[in-house]
């Protein structure tokens, strides 16, 4: 979309400004540096490139920016080199007057296993610390048990808080699941906000009809923030619809950094919002500039812009994020399996089913696609079993919304690591071994030793000191992919692949001669 397009639109004016007849007032959450380049990019935004356009974001009029999910700590430290609080830290000081806005993933953050209470807290203490005013976290399962904690230590310290209630289909996920999750949420956490986060593109303008309403009828003055993504096509009538029935704010990417696996564009959705009547009062021409920003960014590291794409309804079926799908498709390719792309999709499906309907957001939806890979390849179907699904079947990640198939979950326990207990057993500090181990560290830098194992973070470290980024940026899933390629059906014993981190131990007979 040209800078001029929202300029072609006719607007009859007030003497006060705003269109005759006009409406309330949408608030805009921007997700172009946490979620724009993360659907987009791979989460490749360096911290250079942020601060580049950094002040036309403090003035655009955007009501928060979205900075920061684990997944930017974990790339910035892996992948770029770069010490992700003091990305946080010089951002906020160039931003003083945004709301910068942080998304906690449930008790494991930027790990897939859980991590003990005093991680959670003092990751809670940190982000706050460091400029985010704004905190909020979601559950894969919905399980408000697993993150009420968090968010009640951050309404404490004094940031604003919010609640994903998150979004998927199945049998199971109905409008009042969500609807007793958003209760949860306030009961439990009295958090500040509601978000309805679909991360997976799902929402269509019917299920709004009904959703959106139902959960403004119980979140009463509290604010409900609409997130979902480009993946089917329908998102910006999704959001239009959720406006017209109540929603307070939309969460959107400056193009060329939206659209496609992004969230839809600020200057398009804001454009139509206008033309309805209601009031939006962000600063076109800072939007403009940072689009152009984005854009020489794109055009001098060979980026790719986003574009809106076809709708295809087997996206409903496997509800795989669109990062993953691109993954699986090249890595496929790269295996000599590239006829097998559509048979995935359908084995993602089928077990997802059979795993009683996780929501495919991380860290699920690295488990979902890494045993259909494997049900893919192998011989026989769960014949081997990530250690993370057996743990997920267990109930170690938290509750689970309906029974897994019977005849899956005899595999599952059969062929998974055969010293992964039913009994789950609690987490014992880290702080205070990591603090013995590391005396003259920072808190920061203890937190992201926690979620870091061996010398990833000795490594960031040394290339922050020498003032570099690597050249090179692994692939971690095309290795995992090649890694199940090659090996026999004996010889599948144990995988790491990068920031997917499965691994696996082949099932122990305890009765076999």
């Amino acid at each position: 979309m040209s800078r001029n397009d929202s300029e072609s639109i006719p607007a009859i004016m007030s003497d006060g400004g705003r269109p005759a007849g006009s409406r309330r007032e949408i608030k805009i959450i921007d997700t172009t540096l946490r979620d724009g380049h993360q659907s987009l990019w791979a989460t490749r935004m360096r911290t250079d490139h942020i601060l580049s356009m950094i002040d036309d974001f403090d003035r655009a009029g955007f009501d928060q920016v979205d900075l920061a999910a684990p997944i930017q700590f974990d790339v910035a430290v892996r992948y770029l080199k770069e010490d992700p609080w003091e990305r946080v830290r010089a951002t906020h000081a160039a931003a003083p007057n945004t709301r910068l806005r942080a998304l906690i993933r449930s008790r494991n953050i930027a790990a897939f296993d859980f991590l003990p209470d005093d991680v959670i807290m003092a990751w809670v203490d940190r982000l706050f610390a460091n400029g985010f005013s704004v905190i909020g976290s979601f559950d894969g399962l919905n399980d408000i048990g697993n993150i009420a904690p968090g968010l009640r230590h951050a309404k404490e310290i004094g940031a604003s808080t919010f609640g994903a209630v998150s979004y998927s289909l199945s049998p199971v996920h109905t409008d009042e699941l969500f609807v007793r999750t958003a209760v949860d949420l306030i009961e439990q956490a009295d958090v500040d906000a509601i978000m309805l986060k679909d991360a997976g593109g799902l929402l269509t303008p019917d299920r709004i009809r009904t959703l959106v309403p139902a959960l403004k009828e119980v979140i009463g003055d509290r604010p409900l923030e609409i997130h979902t993504h480009s993946l089917t096509g329908l998102a910006p009538l999704v959001c239009l619809e959720a406006v017209e029935l109540g929603a307070d704010a939309l969460h959107l990417s400056v193009a060329p950094l939206s659209a496609a696996n992004g969230q839809p564009s600020v200057q398009t959705v804001v454009r139509d919002l206008r033309t309805l009547g209601y009031v939006v009062n962000v600063d076109d021409a800072r939007i403009d500039a940072i689009s152009d920003r984005i854009e020489e960014i794109a055009e001098t590291e060979d980026k790719p812009r986003g574009v809106p794409i076809e709708f295809n309804g087997l996206h409903f079926m496997h509800q795989t994020p669109g990062g993953m799908l691109s993954n699986f498709r090249s890595q496929l390719a790269t295996a000599g399996l590239g006829d097998r792309y559509d048979e995935l999709l359908l084995e993602v499906a089928r077990v997802r089913s059979e795993l009683a309907y996780p929501i495919m957001i991380t860290p699920f939806a690295q488990f979902v696609g890494t045993q259909a890979v494997m049900n893919v390849m192998a011989d026989e179907r769960y014949a081997v079993v990530p250690n993370e699904i057996k743990k997920y079947a267990l109930g170690y990640y938290g509750k689970l919304l309906a029974p897994i198939d019977p005849d899956v979950l005899e595999k599952i326990i059969a062929n998974g690591a055969s010293d992964i207990s039913a009994d789950i057993p609690d987490i014992p500090p880290m702080l205070p071994d990591l603090r013995r181990r590391h005396p003259t560290e920072s808190i920061d830098d203890l937190l992201l030793r926690a979620m870091f194992a061996g010398t990833q973070v000795d490594e960031m470290k040394r290339t922050v000191a020498s003032g570099g980024n690597p050249d090179e940026i692994p692939r971690p899933v095309l290795g995992l992919v090649k890694a199940l390629h090659a090996m026999s059906a004996t010889g599948l014993h144990s995988l790491s692949a990068g920031d997917l981190t499965i691994s696996l131990t082949k099932g122990v007979d305890d009765n076999a001669a």
